[in-house]
């Protein structure tokens, strides 16, 4: 379960995911050096929207794709905070697959595996990239890029994945429909 997990913040602090029962939680890998950064401005609207409703956000950057989340915690905090005004918390830069991937994400991956990239501007450039580096990417388990979110329900229930090619309004939909 969800609750059993734990993650650090950018502030090196540990937070049990277990503080958030009854929330809804969207989970996102996220860079600052991406073409889908612009995402943060959506993803703190979500946040001021429906926080006092009961969304929680954890961002969590990860530099394993493109090197696009070079810097320290404390240089992606600021970069967040002076672009988009983030005010979610963000957790410490960390993996999300390969041996060193947090043990959050082994389980959110476990429950929503990926199922392809939705309609959208890179969707070609993502596909392409990947099947020249291995033409069997599609089927093998993992984050694929960027901004994928995961959407966890009040009980704790990890309830739908979005790649980050996602409408970010199709992720406002669901979240609004587990808030009530």
């Amino acid at each position: 379960m969800i609750y059993d997990y734990e993650v650090t913040t950018g502030k090196g602090e540990t937070l049990k995911l277990s503080e958030y029962k009854g929330k809804v939680i969207l989970i996102v890998n996220t860079a600052t050096g991406c073409g889908f950064t612009p995402q943060y401005a959506p993803i703190e609207q979500l946040y001021k929207d429906y926080h006092e409703k009961g969304l929680e956000i954890l961002d969590i950057p990860c530099n394993q794709f493109g090197g696009q989340a070079p810097g320290s915690d404390d240089e992606i905090h600021e970069f967040c905070s002076l672009h988009y005004n983030t005010t979610f918390p963000q957790m410490k830069k960390s993996d999300v697959n390969g041996p060193n991937e947090l043990p959050l994400y082994t389980y959110l991956k476990s429950q929503k595996g990926f199922e392809g990239f939705d309609e959208h501007e890179l969707k070609g450039v993502l596909e392409n990239m990947f099947n020249a580096a291995d033409p069997d990417w599609a089927k093998k388990p993992g984050i694929k890029w960027n901004f994928t979110k995961f959407l966890v329900d009040r009980s704790g229930n990890v309830v739908a994945r979005f790649e980050p090619t996602a409408d970010m309004a199709k992720v406002e939909e669901c979240v609004k429909a587990l808030l009530g």
